[in-house]
């Protein structure tokens, strides 16, 4: 039944994160992957204005802000390597979303260019793609 709640979201995330990814191609992408610029910062995605939606990255918590910052969702992350890890949601506030506490996200960066990162999220034998730009 948890799964019922998360597919529909993850659809809708899908739909425009994958519009978002496809509409800014990386012109000249690093010759090798920087996967540790995830490890720690603020990122934003293309498209999306800070009032919106930003994310912080400090000691393997990921917090995703919404709202101007007034709703989250919080994430511990473990590294599998350098490029792959797994966030887990442990608190939120938004509850108009079906993510749930506890729900896993498989991620890989996949490439990088510059401050931007382009991202591969699994849950659920869903997969989406999405690009994370790093402000801070």
């Amino acid at each position: 039944m948890n799964c019922l709640k998360v597919i529909p979201a993850v659809l809708l995330f899908l739909g425009i994160s994958q519009a978002k990814a496809q509409s800014t191609p990386f012109k000249s992408p690093d010759k090798t992957v920087q996967c540790k610029n995830i490890k720690e910062g603020k990122f934003l995605r293309n498209g999306y204005p800070e009032e919106i939606w930003y994310m912080t990255v400090k000691d393997n918590v990921q917090t995703e802000y919404f709202n101007g910052g007034k709703n989250f969702i919080k994430s511990t992350l473990v590294f599998v390597d350098d490029c792959n890890y797994k966030a887990i949601v442990m608190e939120k506030t938004v509850k108009s979303t079906p993510i749930q506490i506890g729900d896993v996200f498989n991620n890989t960066i996949t490439e990088t260019e510059k401050n931007a990162l382009k991202i591969q999220s699994k849950i659920d034998k869903k997969q989406f793609e999405l690009v994370l730009v790093k402000v801070k």
